[in-house]
């Protein structure tokens, strides 16, 4: 394996990655939607954030209630005790009665009060069904809680030079038939001229483990079959080379399946050193995985060449 250069590579502009995007910000932008129907709309709401899911489900209410009021207000004494054409009086009678809230004091008078009443009563049940079933809908989502390593080391595996990261469960339970897949992400020029992002999966050691529980060391051996055999980081930046791992498994408390992904570019890949163990045995017997020191690496004694 050639020599790996370690200090002063060349900064320059590399492309945000598909897999890690920030907070609340789209991975990729895409041109050409179609902009004129709500496209993905439930889509939108299980993705939105919470403070602004909330704030959507209140602007809808408001905004039902603002139109029945403007419906009570074409019988400007349709409602007992309402002042008359007070739009205040209006919608706060709309929420009553969307709410089925029921205070007594303001009730419909007339017959098209009545049947403004009747309507918002019938909306008021799909609307309150909508709100639930939305709500339910982001809070039962499966979602991993897995954690993996910030960096990626490359050391010595039985006399082979070994590409490694860590993952592991933060819940604490299992994972029941966890797989996980890794594939490498570079640019690559065809004959024909034409620059592509092309992936290529790489072989790993073990790539399924039966009951993630604590930690998974994924490992992938640079050998003569590695994409990987041969590079050094310089050569790995200038093509954009970047690890994409996706992690699955049951989660054997919700008994759904979970997906967890993350991603690992050249830089963060530090060669000649190795994970710092982190499953220790407690007093009692049990196995206890320190996250404290989960990224923390330190140099190996061996040194590749």
């Amino acid at each position: 394996m050639s020599q790996i250069p370690t200090d002063h590579i060349p900064p320059r502009p590399r492309p945000v990655s598909l897999v890690r995007g920030a907070q609340g910000k789209r991975l990729a932008i895409v041109k050409g939607q179609d902009y004129g129907r709500f496209t993905d709309f439930y889509h939108g709401i299980l993705t939105a954030s919470w403070p602004l899911f909330f704030l959507e489900l209140l602007a809808a209410f408001i905004i039902v209630n603002l139109f029945f009021a403007l419906l009570y207000l074409a019988d400007p004494n349709g409602i007992v005790n309402a002042r008359p054409a007070s739009f205040a009086d209006a919608f706060f009678f709309s929420v009553q009665t969307l709410g089925t809230l029921g205070y007594g004091v303001m009730a419909p008078r007339t017959l098209y009060a009545n049947l403004v009443v009747t309507l918002e009563s019938f909306s008021g049940i799909l609307t309150i069904a909508l709100f639930t079933g939305i709500i339910f809908a982001r809070f039962s989502r499966p979602q991993a809680r897995v954690v993996f390593s910030k960096v990626a080391v490359v050391t010595p595996f039985d006399g082979v030079p070994t590409l490694m990261f860590r993952a592991a469960n933060q819940r604490g339970n299992s994972i029941l038939d966890a797989e996980v897949h890794v594939s490498l992400a570079s640019e690559h020029t065809t004959s024909e001229g034409v620059d592509i992002r092309r992936f290529q999966e790489l072989t790993l050691v073990r790539p399924r483990n039966p009951l993630f529980a604590l930690s998974w060391t994924v490992m992938h051996a640079l050998d003569e079959s590695s994409p990987l055999f041969g590079l050094g980081l310089a050569e790995m930046i200038e093509r954009d080379m970047e690890l994409v791992v996706m992690l699955s498994g049951t989660d054997e408390t919700i008994n759904d399946r979970i997906y967890a992904r993350h991603s690992y570019v050249a830089e963060e890949i530090l060669w000649d050193r190795r994970f710092v163990d982190v499953v220790s045995v407690t007093a009692s017997g049990q196995r206890m995985v320190d996250l404290h020191h989960f990224h923390d690496t330190q140099e190996t004694e061996s040194r590749l060449v």
